[in-house]
């Protein structure tokens, strides 16, 4: 499981996501270009120490993206999709691509995505933070994959290792 940000504006939105990203050890593609400088100091404020903890990788333009990615299915996250977040069936190879915050992603990157999902809210509203839409995204695709790493170790979404189940009664 990855996560992809097309040429985000905002550096406190990125050290956000990455910092999201090393908590459960997912990786990060940085889509540039970004409207920041990647060694903004505001962005690794956001991140703190955590982004020295995650896997990510910077490509010069979507088409070195679509080069160098990984296998799987690239999952757009968009609020002009029709398919509901918690309809969805991920898998542990998605990457799940976030587009810019003032814009989105243009129609050559909607229309190469391989699904198309939205957040369902209230009407009326544009839509949420990226780094809030990130973190309910990716919470509900580790949720359904059972995937949740630290140190390399697979952990239950309970915050232990693997082993007999614990009650929390």
């Amino acid at each position: 499981m990855r996560i992809a940000l097309f040429q985000p504006d905002i550096p406190q939105n990125t050290g956000t996501i990455l910092r999201l990203a090393a908590c459960f050890g997912v990786g990060v593609d940085i889509i540039e270009p970004c409207g920041f400088a990647l060694s903004d100091a505001r962005m690794r404020r956001a991140g703190m120490d955590y982004v020295d903890h995650v896997d990510w990788k910077r490509h010069n333009s979507w088409d070195r993206f679509r080069e160098e990615r990984m296998p799987g299915r690239l999952v757009l996250l968009t609020t002009k999709a029709a398919h509901p977040l918690q309809d969805f069936s991920f898998s542990e190879s998605d990457t799940l691509l976030f587009g810019r915050e003032s814009a989105g992603v243009p129609d050559e990157v909607h229309d190469a995505a391989d699904a198309r999902v939205l957040i369902p809210m209230r009407s009326g509203l544009r839509s949420l933070n990226i780094a809030v839409s990130a973190s309910i995204a990716l919470w509900e695709a580790l949720r359904q994959t059972g995937l949740c790493a630290t140190d390399g170790h697979s952990t239950s979404l309970h915050g232990g290792t693997e082993g007999p189940e614990v009650s929390r009664e």
